[in-house]
């Protein structure tokens, strides 16, 4: 029981979006360079998407009103420093010109954060973060890199609510409300970069 309890430790720590977010940023810089815009926009996109979210844990014990509200304050000063990255990003794309699947990256994680903001503070209903910021990158990496990478994205989807349910992180309800929001904003990324973008 605690070896499992130490493996639902480990996924959830690898799993986290930032380094998702990594890791679908590293992947379609190596299969779709092009696509991507090159190292230039490679390297913006990991500090918006990656560097800047991170940066929300180690702030935390400096900031008072987070630092008192514990692992809340915890979640919730990692929410706004991603979503100020989310919108760094696309402040980027609209002044350097950005590839359309640089636009439909950015637009899907800027709405995302802003529809996992929206359901836990306006809305008082939880959703996860943490199951957001996996099934975001899986839809894209499915999308852009095509059936290949389905089997295994759906098996890291499997294996990121199983920790999430053996740690007690997550409720079945906040992993599905987490999960739901980056499947609405996908198509929504996807109708904006082709109707207004491009």
């Amino acid at each position: 029981m605690e070896k499992q309890y130490r493996i639902a430790k480990i996924i959830r720590i690898i799993t986290v979006a930032p380094l998702m977010a990594l890791i679908l940023l590293t992947s379609l810089f190596f299969v779709l360079p092009e696509e991507l815009g090159g190292i230039h926009f490679y390297l913006i996109s990991v500090i918006c998407l990656t560097v800047l979210p991170l940066i929300g844990y180690p702030l935390q014990p400096f900031l008072p009103y987070f630092k008192s509200r514990g692992r809340d304050g915890q979640r919730t000063l990692a929410i706004i420093m991603a979503v100020l990255g989310y919108f760094c990003s696309i402040i980027y794309a609209a002044v350097f010109q950005a590839p359309k699947m640089v636009w439909v990256v950015y637009l899907l994680y800027l709405l995302s954060g802003i529809g996992i903001m929206f359901f836990n503070k306006v809305l008082k209903v939880r959703a996860s973060g943490h199951a957001c910021g996996v099934v975001g990158p899986v839809l894209l990496a499915s999308y852009y890199l095509g059936k290949k990478v389905f089997a295994l994205a759906i098996f890291l989807i499997a294996i990121v609510f199983w920790s999430s349910l053996k740690m007690k992180r997550h409720t079945k309800s906040q992993l599905f409300w987490g999960s739901m929001i980056p499947l609405g904003m996908f198509g929504l990324a996807i109708l904006i970069t082709n109707m207004i973008i491009f």
